[in-house]
Formats: C-alpha cells, structure tokens, sequence
C-alpha cells in the first residue's frame, strides 16, 4: 500500500464512519516502532506504522485508522481527544475503533541493552546491576559510602 491509497483510505474511513471529512495528510512513518499510528496536534496529520498493516493485514490497519481519526475529530471540533477524556471513549465504541494495536511479533521489537553490568561494595556487599558503567573512581556504594568494585559484565 503507497501513501496515497493510506491517504484515500483514511479520507473514505473518515466519510463513511465519521461523516465528516479528512482534510489533512495520512501516511506511513518508517521511524514508528513501538505504537501503531499517531496523531500529530500541531499539523494535524496521522502517521500510520507500516509494519502493522505488513504483519497484521488490512483489518488492523482500519482499525488504527479509525482510532486516530477519533483524535483528529475531537481535537478539531475542540472536544476532549485524550485517550482517558469521556468524548474520545464514547466517540471509539460509537465507530467500533480499537483501544489497541494488536501486538507485533518479536522480530519487530527494538533489542534492549546488550550489555548488564555488575557492581558490588567492598565494604557492606551491597550489589548493583547497571545498563551502563559506572566509573568507580567518582560513584561510591549509596548505603554506606563505600568503594565499589565492577564483579562481572554480562552480555545478553
């Protein structure tokens, strides 16, 4: 699917269920990774990630369509569009738009840090797991000031 068909997609989505109609820009954003669409308040665009409609199919692609649609209405008109605000819940069930994207497999997810690091005070014992280093010359033991001391660096 190219920009444009998203973009036809979402002006029709918006006719059809909303009967109002979509006056600004829809299209896919490859730096999307962990949501599946977003409403921009200050352009008023809708960025769709492309890797839903690429895993899940059309029916999830409608359906975030539909719920970032529910944003763009309700900020337009002035209403509350915020995902907890009454309007935005009751306009979601009135179009039948889901509260969330279904999840991507595993493939799709960003690697967390690689790296664990391990540090324990020479002085009480106390033990410390770190995602980044810390530099023992500068940082001491936070329970009882003591020397630290790196045990081991494990690699996930």
């Amino acid at each position: 699917m190219t920009n444009e068909e998203l973009q036809s997609l979402t002006e029709e989505i918006s006719a059809r269920f909303f009967r109002k109609p979509f006056k600004h820009s829809a299209f896919f954003n490859p730096r999307l990774r962990t949501t599946g669409g977003r409403y921009m308040l200050s352009s008023h665009n809708i960025e769709i990630n492309r890797h839903y409609y690429d895993e899940h199919g059309f029916d999830e692609l409608v359906g975030i369509v539909k719920h970032e649609l529910c944003h763009y209405h309700l900020h337009i008109e002035g209403k509350g569009y915020k995902h907890g605000d009454k309007d935005f819940r009751a306009l979601m069930q009135q179009v039948g738009a889901p509260r969330h994207c279904s999840p991507l497999s595993q493939g799709e997810k960003r690697q967390t840090s690689l790296k664990t690091y391990f540090y324990k005070c020479m002085s009480c014992g106390q033990g410390y797991r770190r995602q980044r280093r810390v530099n023992t010359n500068r940082y001491v033991c936070g329970k009882c000031s003591g020397k630290l001391e790196e045990v081991m660096k494990k690699a996930e």
